[in-house]
């Protein structure tokens, strides 16, 4: 475990321009495990300054999505329904302008900042002559030394300054406590850079410089994507003669051609995946392996047990690929582990999302949802599948297409006539017992008589009596679907066949 003499502080600090992300929901878990496996403190930071895309409709997927996996924090600012926690707040960057204005000050009084009067237009041929000539862009420092006359000109002709940071020469070394000891040259930062613009907003490496030193964060637990940032803060925090934290970043997550997962190629938004069912307990546990590994061959962990086991210095350095079919097998393992009577409260929402899609035309009740438990658990990748595996229960009338009513060695005269052999077995169990177990055997029985392959005879009333190939166990299928209905619906899929079908067993 890593040791550290301050008291250990670490923060997550998502900006509400989009919605709740896979990457940041994974960031979050491993700063909020290590926080509880330390005794330390978790920190909840909205950084809402970029006020053109920051919205209350995204932050609201955030918090709400943290809080369905179950990751809550010891500080953080005021949400609906919950005031803010923590003495070193406020803990929106919106509400901390005054804040940066006086620290902006600071490095300009000690000229470790200088405003910018580059127009756009003057920065945008730098950096076309820089493409040009095949150099990575760079500011070339014009202002960095500018009089007190030169300023005064430019203030004359109304330009709005910009404070940019002076970089300085040299290497900034670090010790990343995933990555090891790294260096990076300040030539690699492409110059002096803004930390508040002209019209007096501050930047990101700024403000979470600036909002580390107030809420005294000891770790910087982030993705590997901020390590080309991290020199920048390092530098701030020189310059402002604060304690630097101890940094760890986080492997990219991959998509399975080990390209970088983005909304653009991939399913990023943490809703989405809660839209389809996966459930809490899968997703914390899948995005807690995405980079980290317990040393042994288990892999379903719950969050306590992630709590217990979870060691910083054992993230990997390479990147963690999203395997979306082994998310979906964790996620079937933990449906199985969750009791009957949780099940059937988390399939209700998704159930009652059928009804109103109008994909199916009753809402069951509880004991009925109950009852399926038995024959769907094992058979659920996602909550979500609820619909598409019993559906057909719920509909007054399924859809049927006379081909699929055929096996692929039948013809539409064998079909027929075995669904009224069919029918006629499934009659006389009913009238004594309906069970499955009573079902079974003379259906078996049946197709050995006549020379059909059980699959054959099995298939057409599968289809007859759901509308589909693919369903739960048959005979638990067609008790569940009741003695009544699965007669009617046999007698429904044969009128459906072709006439000649019908009338060849007539």
């Amino acid at each position: 475990m890593t040791k550290s003499e301050r008291p250990i502080r670490v923060r997550i600090a998502p900006s509400p321009t989009g919605p709740l992300h896979i990457g940041t929901a994974r960031s979050t878990l491993f700063n909020y495990l290590f926080a509880r496996r330390t005794g330390g403190t978790f920190i909840l930071r909205l950084e809402d300054t970029d006020a053109a895309r920051s919205s209350i409709a995204y932050e609201k997927d955030i918090l709400d999505g943290l809080h369905w996996l179950g990751l809550t924090w010891d500080e953080g600012p005021e949400v609906a329904g919950e005031a803010a926690r923590g003495l070193f707040g406020p803990y929106r960057q919106s509400q901390r302008m005054p804040r940066y204005a006086e620290v902006a000050a600071r490095l300009l009084a000690a000229d470790r900042a200088y405003p910018c009067y580059c127009t756009a237009e003057e920065l945008e041929a730098e950096r076309a002559q820089a493409e040009a000539e095949h150099r990575p862009p760079r500011y070339s420092g014009r202002c960095a030394n500018l009089t007190p006359a030169e300023r005064a000109a430019f203030q004359a002709e109304g330009r709005a300054a910009a404070l940019r940071f002076r970089v300085g020469e040299g290497i900034v070394a670090f010790d990343d406590i995933i990555r090891g000891h790294v260096e990076i040259g300040t030539d690699a930062l492409g110059g002096d850079f803004v930390i508040v613009r002209a019209d007096g907003g501050p930047l990101f490496h700024f403000t979470n410089v600036v909002d580390d030193i107030a809420m005294k964060i000891s770790h910087v637990i982030r993705g590997e994507d901020h390590l080309s940032n991290t020199p920048k803060h390092i530098l701030l925090f020189r310059a402002l003669g604060e304690p630097i934290p101890q940094f760890a970043h986080l492997p990219l997550i991959l998509n399975p051609d080990r390209t970088k997962m983005s909304k653009r190629r991939s399913q990023t938004a943490v809703g989405d995946y809660i839209a389809q069912g996966f459930i809490r307990e899968a997703l914390v546990n899948y995005l807690a392996l995405l980079g980290w590994a317990s040393g042994t061959e288990e892999e379903i962990f719950t969050l306590d047990e992630l709590v217990e086991r979870f060691d910083l210095e054992t993230v990997h350095k390479a990147g963690a690929v999203f395997d979306r079919e082994r998310l979906e097998w964790l996620n079937g393992q933990w449906i199985r582990r969750i009791p009957p009577d949780e099940l059937v409260e988390r399939l209700r929402p998704f159930l009652e999302a059928e009804a109103v899609a109008g994909r199916i035309d009753r809402m069951p009740g509880d004991d009925e949802i109950r009852s399926l438990v038995p024959m769907v658990r094992e058979r659920l990748p996602l909550l979500g599948a609820i619909g598409d595996l019993v559906g057909f229960l719920f509909q007054d009338e399924v859809s049927l297409d006379p081909a699929s009513l055929v096996p692929k060695r039948w013809d539409a005269a064998t079909a027929a006539e075995a669904l009224r052999a069919a029918r006629a077995v499934i009659a006389d169990v009913g009238r004594v017992s309906y069970e499955a177990d009573e079902i079974e055997p003379p259906l078996r029985r049946l197709a050995e008589e006549r020379g059909w392959k059980p699959g054959d005879l099995f298939m057409a009333i599968r289809v007859a009596a759901t509308g589909r190939t693919a369903t739960p166990p048959l005979f638990d299928t067609l008790v569940a679907l009741g003695y009544e209905r699965t007669l009617h619906r046999l007698d429904r899929a044969i009128a459906a066949l072709p006439a000649q079908g019908a009338a060849a067993t007539a």
